[in-house]
């Protein structure tokens, strides 16, 4: 590989020094109020210098901060795709929709995806998604044609999904990196037994269950449809018996259950890249802990802040990169 790489990667792991660990989680979590919690976020040198911030700009900074340090390393931002291909979604769903229910956009888009949501809201305007990589495309103009005729916002929002689990794949693979391909794969599979989980709950029919779910290798989602249709208890045992058992034993625990251990398991999936030197690897593993670890603040500064019980709140933590 490129020394350019070589340098990146050395780099990241002076970096990687800094991320937040298992000890640091425990310090935030002993605290008493969200201001001990910002303090100590502050030390380890979180938000901007300004002690004026609040936790939802001092994450933001951070969220900056991190897409200012890899865009220094590399002027590729292929490798990290997958990661802004959700907030493309969001803000495509709301370019969608507002339009078609003569909305104006506010406060509804998300920064650091790769298309400018004001472009993706002209896209919707004049029905134009051209401009858009082709399966982005295509779930755009098939969700824009859901609403327009059946007034499904939540048909909308499952198509646009879809397509976005189908484009994270293909980032995964077009890359070359293994470990972008294992976790699209991982991703795309756990996103399809989420939503075959509420469909189920929902009782959304066959039809809708195909526009949601994405293929992927992972799982046969003929099979999936199938015991979705059949009931909750009937997903879960037919999930028992596919390499996702451990996730349906979390789902008979809870959704938040569940989500946690999708969680753990992407970053176990990344952790393999600490020994990698020579690809664009360390560093989407890097945006993935960083990522993982503002959510993981923000869980705990939410908790601090909503007064939730200890207990819950560990229920709701994620496992750290370092």
């Amino acid at each position: 590989m490129s020394q350019d790489y070589i340098y990146a990667v050395a780099r990241v792991r002076a970096r990687e020094v800094s991320l937040l660990t298992k000890n640091d989680m425990e310090r935030l979590m002993a605290t008493l109020s969200e201001e001990e919690c910002l303090r100590i976020l502050r030390d380890k040198g979180w938000g901007r210098g300004d002690s004026s911030l609040t936790a939802g700009e001092i994450l933001a900074a951070e969220e900056a901060k991190t897409w200012e340090f890899l865009g220094e390393l590399t002027q590729d931002a292929a490798p990290f795709g997958p990661l802004q291909v959700p907030t493309d979604g969001n803000n495509l769903k709301a370019a969608i929709k507002c339009p078609a229910l003569g909305l104006e956009p506010r406060d509804v888009f998300l920064p650091g995806g790769r298309w400018d949501a004001q472009e993706l809201f002209s896209m919707a305007k004049e029905r134009d998604f051209s401009s858009l990589s082709p399966i982005l495309s295509q779930g755009a103009e098939k969700a824009l044609s859901a609403l327009l005729q059946t007034s499904d916002g939540q048909l909308c929002d499952a198509i646009v999904d879809r397509a976005c689990l189908e484009e994270i794949l293909h980032l995964g693979k077009e890359s070359g990196l293994a470990v972008l391909e294992n976790y699209g794969q991982w991703i795309t599979a756990t996103a399809d037994i989420q939503t075959a989980y509420r469909c189920c709950k929902a009782g959304k029919n066959r039809e809708f269950l195909e526009l949601a779910l994405a293929p992927c290798d992972g799982l046969d989602i003929g099979e999936l449809i199938a015991a979705a249709l059949q009931g909750g208890e009937e997903l879960l045992n037919y999930l028992d018996a596919t390499p996702y058992r451990e996730g349906a034993e979390k789902l008979r625990v809870s959704a938040s259950a569940f989500e946690k251990w999708r969680d753990d398991r992407a970053i176990e999936l990344i952790k393999g890249e600490k020994a990698e030197y020579e690809s664009a690897g360390p560093l989407f593993a890097y945006a993935v802990a960083r990522r993982r670890e503002i959510d993981t603040a923000r869980i705990i500064l939410s908790g601090k802040r909503n007064g939730l019980a200890e207990e819950k709140l560990r229920e709701r933590l994620r496992e750290t990169y370092v």
